[in-house]
């Protein structure tokens, strides 16, 4: 079985962006994020309604790291400490060395590779430094943009569910994408 141990957090830099542990100092921002039609429009959860549902969140993004049962990352441009999206293994299943990859950015910082950059970042560290075998996406079929991110670093369809996930009183269907770990396969 994987061991992980997320302490101390690792902080990961790139060219431009600086991935950072939450913290409470990003609950105006996060909120911002998370309450935003736009930026959760293929993300199938409620848009939160107030700064302090956003501290919940946090709390229970911290609880998973410290248990070490996920990790997840404030975007940050370099030279802004801003959170301006996440990236995260918000589900790692340590008996198959897998884990699920989840990533959001706000509109305003669309297509300038940003989340690109840190989703490039996150699957090196997977394979590299926490030894996942396999790396999977569960997006909306309609997320374009969000299949495109995927077919780029080599993501393969594995299923198409229909109608599997109920969300806002409809049956959503969801693609579900998996990159398996070049090094374990020379």
């Amino acid at each position: 079985m994987l061991e992980l141990n997320f302490d101390p957090f690792p902080v990961i830099e790139t060219e431009r962006l600086v991935l950072r542990r939450t913290t409470l100092d990003d609950a105006n921002d996060y909120f911002y994020l998370r309450s935003s039609p736009e930026a959760m429009k293929h993300i199938c959860k409620p848009l939160q309604k107030s700064v302090e549902e956003t501290k919940e969140l946090i709390y229970k993004i911290n609880e998973m790291i410290a248990f070490n049962d996920g990790i997840s990352w404030a975007v940050c441009l370099k030279n802004n400490s801003k959170m301006i999206g996440s990236v995260s293994f918000h589900r790692i299943y340590k008996d198959h060395y897998r884990a699920e990859i989840g990533y959001m950015l706000h509109p305003d910082f669309w297509r300038l590779g940003i989340i690109s950059e840190a989703v490039e970042a996150i699957i090196s560290y997977g394979f590299n430094i926490l030894k996942f075998h396999s790396i999977e996406a569960n997006i909306d079929p309609t997320n374009i943009g969000s299949e495109k991110l995927l077919q780029k670093f080599n993501f393969v369809k594995e299923a198409y569910f229909k109608e599997n996930y109920f969300f806002n009183g409809k049956f959503l269907d969801t693609a579900v994408y998996c990159l398996l770990n070049p090094s374990s396969h020379k």
